[in-house]
């Protein structure tokens, strides 16, 4: 019994503080502000320290990004194998292009063999089958489909050949 008067007691003590203050007295106060608000006092600025740049010693040296390169080109050659490019083959026009550079521009389908329409960067389109090269590293087509044109490339990647699947497609 006796708690239950003590908290009584204290739910008194806390709703007599939520009585009405005088908000006549605070509302007087707050149209004084608003007429006249006084003066507005910024603190200056911090002087800022001056900047001196590091220097960049590593310029000249191999990027991390990239992967190394033997020194003796002719010393790390990788050897002739089966994999090898045949360095006899002639060239194709479109080899002179870097894959990126090309653009597939359509496919289409006469008497059942399926070819696709590449654009150089000159804005020629050229029609290729399976079988035909294009792009920097020996890509040899090796399927068309509707909407892209698969061909595996031969690219050298540490003392050998390898053999690589890239895939263009139509743009959406």
């Amino acid at each position: 019994m006796k708690t239950a008067s003590l908290a009584l007691v204290v739910s008194l003590l806390l709703l007599g503080g939520c009585a009405d203050p005088d908000l006549t007295g605070l509302e007087r106060e707050l149209e004084a502000l608003k007429r006249n608000p006084g003066e507005l006092t910024v603190a200056p600025l911090p002087e800022l320290p001056r900047y001196r740049a590091p220097g960049y010693e590593q310029a000249d040296a191999r990027s991390p990004f990239e992967a190394r390169r033997p020194d003796d080109d002719s010393a790390a050659a990788p050897a002739e194998g089966e994999r090898a490019p045949d360095p006899e083959r002639p060239r194709e026009p479109l080899e002179r292009y870097d894959l990126s550079e090309l653009e597939l521009v359509g496919t289409l389908t006469v008497n059942a063999q399926p070819s696709a329409l590449l654009r150089s960067p000159e804005g020629q389109v050229h029609r290729l089958r399976v079988g035909n090269y294009l792009g920097a590293d020996d890509g040899r087509i090796v399927s068309i489909t509707s909407a892209s044109i698969v061909l595996v490339e031969t690219v050298r990647e540490r003392n050998a050949w390898v053999e690589r699947t890239r895939e263009m497609t139509l743009p959406n």
